[in-house]
């Protein structure tokens, strides 16, 4: 499961990021294994998708959302 297919109000905990030239700016921005995540909206047509990860807001879109491999949780670390 990706990040792209979880909804909003929906935690989950950041498993892998898949290599391609995306991988060292989700890095960089806090995006990294074992990260919890919640899904915080998504714009009307579903992209971008707005997140909370470390304590702050976050934007992607759809296409980096799908290179985020994700396990639903609970609750975020």
């Amino acid at each position: 499961m990706t990040l792209k297919d979880i909804r909003p109000g929906e935690h989950c905990i950041i498993q892998n990021l898949h290599p391609n030239n995306l991988r060292k700016r989700l890095i960089d921005l806090g995006l990294t294994t074992g990260t919890g995540v919640l899904v915080k909206k998504m714009a009307p047509l579903g992209d971008p998708m707005e997140i909370v990860v470390r304590g702050y807001l976050l934007t992607l879109r759809k296409a980096e959302a799908r290179s985020i491999e994700v396990e639903k949780s609970e609750v975020t670390r």
